[in-house]
């Protein structure tokens, strides 16, 4: 595929598509948002923020599991509902604390799996999982987990904080394999010792306490440039990336590559003053990071390689969250 055949894949990804419902959700919620008057983020982070007090907050963050992803193998959708939770709460360097579930589930073969996956994702990624509800009579099967995270209130990454010439980094842990039912998941958790896979959402933490980045988020449903849109959008700013810069296994084609979601995989921005030692911090727990481009006050997201640069998500006409923030 050439440049302009991927980028049309990529606005045409039901990944990103998907996201389009979100406007009409937070705009009837943004009245009640920060009613008690201790929310300290607005919609578009990976988990909301909650002022507890001495300088600490819990994080808040839910995930449902895509439909597709159910239908193909329950035992991963079971695990990747610990994983993407998880991952929501690493991305804005805090520490996981525990887990609820919602299962609507009628099948008995399919809670099973579930169970069994969520349980394995547990252990994985040393959070438990203290509560829930069981829907058993539903008509259709789903699954629903909710986590909380706790940190210090100066020490988070978020995604307001892209400026104007930051570095755009893209880090994913290479080493991993397209999951042989769902090739859009690139997972590098399952086969790892669960030591790696813990000290990867360390890092995460050490780099919020460190400083390191303006911004950031995890690789989810939109792929690494829908992603990284969402990251944009939330800071009010653009960015210039270079495709062949962002890393990728060689096995993997641009257009899955793009739209794949990691199994530890992040978009971040930078001082070009703290790139060197982001990426290497980042290194030392097998996520490979590289600078792909820059912040820019053009509230688009170019893509170019060696041929030509083209614009793949255009604010004000085809932005991903289309969250309203007046």
């Amino acid at each position: 595929m050439d440049l302009a055949e991927i980028v049309k894949s990529l606005q045409d990804f039901e990944g990103v598509s998907r996201k389009e419902s979100i406007e009409n959700i937070t705009n009837k919620l943004k009245n009640v948002y920060n009613i008690a008057g201790d929310t300290l983020l607005d919609f578009g982070e990976d988990a909301s923020a909650i002022d507890i007090g001495d300088g600490n907050i819990i994080l808040f963050a839910a995930d449902g599991i895509w439909g597709k992803l159910m239908d193909a193998d329950p035992y991963w959708a079971g695990y990747c509902s610990i994983l993407v939770n998880v991952n929501d709460i690493a991305a804005m360097g805090a520490k996981p604390i525990a887990m609820v579930n919602i299962l609507s589930i009628n099948n008995n073969d399919i809670a099973n799996d579930l169970i069994n996956g969520i349980t394995d994702g547990c252990k994985k990624f040393n959070v438990p999982m203290v509560g829930g509800h069981f829907h058993p009579d539903t008509d259709y099967n789903a699954l629903d987990v909710a986590i909380i995270g706790i940190a210090k209130k100066d020490k988070i990454i978020t995604s307001f904080g892209a400026e104007i010439n930051d570095k755009v980094i893209v880090a994913i842990d290479l080493d991993g394999r397209q999951h042989p039912k769902f090739k859009l998941n690139w997972d590098t958790t399952y086969l790892k010792d669960e030591k790696i896979v813990q000290d990867q959402i360390i890092a995460m933490k050490k780099i919020a306490e460190k400083n390191l980045v303006t911004g950031g988020k995890d690789i989810s449903n939109p792929g690494t440039l829908g992603t990284l849109e969402m990251l944009l959008e939330s800071s009010n700013v653009g960015a210039k990336v270079d495709l062949n810069k962002i890393p990728k296994n060689e096995n993997v084609n641009w257009d899955d590559w793009l739209k794949s979601y990691p199994g530890a995989g992040f978009v971040l921005t930078a001082k070009e003053e703290n790139v060197e030692e982001l990426i290497n911090l980042l290194k030392e727990v097998s996520i490979i990071a590289s600078v792909v481009g820059e912040v820019i006050n053009d509230k688009k997201l170019f893509l170019s390689d060696e041929n030509s640069e083209i614009v793949l998500f255009d604010q004000e006409k085809n932005p991903v969250l289309k969250i309203n923030k007046d």
